[in-house]
């Protein structure tokens, strides 16, 4: 099946801020816009931060401060696994009698997958299981920290000018005896809950004291080079001693050209975001906010809500000759959903991929209603919908198979791909539902939507 095993055979069209093409499982669907939405066309907002390894949870600030990283989980250095603990007897002096020894507890890093331990790198076991262990410095803190106050400060200042600059905009287009009049001044002035009237006119960062000037001094160029060893060109390589890109990019502070020199890294934190539409501003997906949980308050995600359609056979596609393909059709809903099917127009900007031509059944495809308890039933009675056989090759449940014939125009190498339109009524359960003059209330009023689907048939036979 399409969707399953090659997802991107089969793809919609999304008309959001630049067109995309993506697979039905990769969108989500608006139901107060009745608009397909992709990655790129949603808000990303960010809910909470957590350890993908121990499940802490912790707010936005405290993460920003940790730097984006977990205090007690580490990842190895080779492979990049998570390390795990492991617990170890070693002989220990008495503090009584230094002569005598006695068997005590310690704990070292050790990755399950590559072998590699802390103690490969030399770094000392610890008497407890979690916390304190040695991380080397970096000979440039002091300096890159001096970079970001200084750049923290210009960002500063250039939000401040921007602040002045939107400001006497402002003063020039409104009157003078209209903002006195109205006292609309001082409210210019104070765009933002907080902001200081001194900080928008540019008198000063800070309002009551004097921020301290932050200067950096150039990187001085190098006189002369340390040259290399004299063996560098005759000295054997040995691999395991030697480490790999991805292993340095992944320390970019330090960098470490041999095996020796890898540490653990602090494993990185993920988050859970939420996706909201950009046109009406109602969320599309939100997560719960538990680590552990892996549901959602809200997942308005296309397959849920938009016939799915999948390539189910393929014949052996010929130059110019007519070949028939059968394609899946699955409704989603619970509720029964009227499908048409309509081939791209000459002239529609939207089919712009196509290289072959497409017939697509002229009678509206009729789908049940989706039924999760007779879904897996065999011996669930079929429901009569006096299909035509030369167009629906099966029906079971909320799943029919049609036909599509498909002529091939280009007889270059390149994959046959042919478009059509699909179009299908919906009814939006998320819209207030309004009573009648005539009676009760009414379900929800049907709407049409029309999608662009495209599906890559895969190449001419020989």
């Amino acid at each position: 099946m399409a969707s399953l095993l090659q997802p991107d055979r089969v793809a919609y069209l999304v008309r959001g801020e630049k067109k995309i093409r993506a697979p039905i499982s990769q969108l989500y669907f608006c139901r107060y816009c009745s608009e397909l939405r992709s990655l790129e066309c949603v808000s990303h907002e960010v809910d909470s931060h957590y350890c993908p390894s121990c499940l802490e949870n912790m707010p936005s600030a405290e993460a920003k401060l940790k730097k984006n990283r977990c205090a007690n989980c580490f990842d190895c250095p080779c492979c990049m696994h998570t390390l795990s603990t492991r617990a170890t007897n070693i002989p220990a002096p008495l503090p009584d009698d230094p002569t005598k020894t006695a068997m005590k507890k310690a704990y070292y890093l050790a990755c399950g997958f590559c072998r590699w331990t802390s103690r490969d790198v030399g770094m000392a076991d610890k008497s407890v299981a979690s916390g304190g262990w040695q991380e080397p410095e970096n000979p440039h803190a002091q300096r890159i920290n001096k970079l970001i106050e200084y750049y923290q400060q210009l960002a500063h200042r250039e939000k401040l000018e921007r602040d002045r600059k939107k400001l006497a905009r402002r003063r020039q287009c409104m009157p003078l005896a209209f903002s006195e009049k109205y006292g609309l001044g001082m409210r210019l002035q104070r765009q933002r809950s907080g902001a200081p009237i001194s900080s928008l006119a540019g008198l000063s960062l800070k309002e009551g004291e004097d921020q301290k000037e932050i200067s950096i001094e150039p990187a001085q160029p190098l006189d002369e080079v340390e040259p290399l060893p004299e063996d560098c060109y005759t000295r054997p390589i040995n691999l395991p001693e030697v480490t790999t890109l991805r292993q340095r990019l992944l320390q970019p502070d330090f960098q470490p050209a041999g095996a020796s020199q890898l540490h653990p890294r602090h494993k990185h934190l993920l988050m859970k975001r939420s996706l909201r539409c950009r046109k009406c501003e109602h969320n599309l997906s939100k997560p719960e906010f538990n680590p552990t949980s892996i549901k959602f308050k809200i997942q308005l995600v296309a397959v849920s809500y938009i016939p799915e359609v999948r390539i189910m056979s393929i014949p052996n596609l010929r130059y110019t000759k007519e070949s028939q393909v059968l394609l899946t059709l699955t409704n989603p809903v619970e509720n029964i959903t009227h499908v048409t099917l309509t081939a791209c127009e000459e002239d529609d900007p939207d089919d712009i991929n196509s290289t072959a031509k497409v017939i697509v059944p002229s009678k509206e495809l009729v789908l049940a209603g989706k039924d999760a308890a007779a879904e897996y039933d065999e011996l669930a009675e079929p429901q009569d919908f006096q299909d035509d056989p030369d167009v629906v090759a099966f029906r079971k449940s909320n799943k029919i198979g049609f036909f599509i014939k498909v002529i091939p125009q280009k007889e270059e190498d390149v994959d046959v791909t042919v478009s059509f339109k699909i179009r299908h009524d919906f009814r939006n359960l998320a819209a207030p539902i309004r009573p009648s003059e005539e009676g009760p209330e009414t379900a929800a009023e049907a709407i049409w939507l029309t999608h662009h689907v495209e599906l890559r048939l895969g190449p001419l036979a020989p």
